[in-house]
């Protein structure tokens, strides 16, 4: 499961942008890879270990829900 959202563009602000990706290892384990910054920048990122997919889906859906309310749009979405 992948999501990539981006602020809008504004004069004020440089547009950024934020990625989530949730992969399954090989030995069942879940993995929530956060990445985020401002497009030609260096980004920066976050790598969270679940054992239980749950767990790991609860965590992409509130990191998905913090980061619309601070005003992030979804662009992309890909999987279920």
């Amino acid at each position: 499961m992948r999501l990539y959202l981006q602020t809008l563009p504004d004069g004020a602000a440089p547009q950024r942008y934020y990625q989530l990706a949730l992969e399954q290892d090989l030995l069942g384990g879940w993995t929530l890879v956060r990445e985020w910054g401002t497009p030609g920048a260096k980004p920066g990122g976050r790598r969270e270990v679940y054992l239980e997919r749950d767990a790991a889906l609860a965590a992409f859906e509130a990191a998905r829900d913090a980061q619309i309310r601070r005003g992030f749009r979804v662009m992309f979405a890909q999987g279920a």
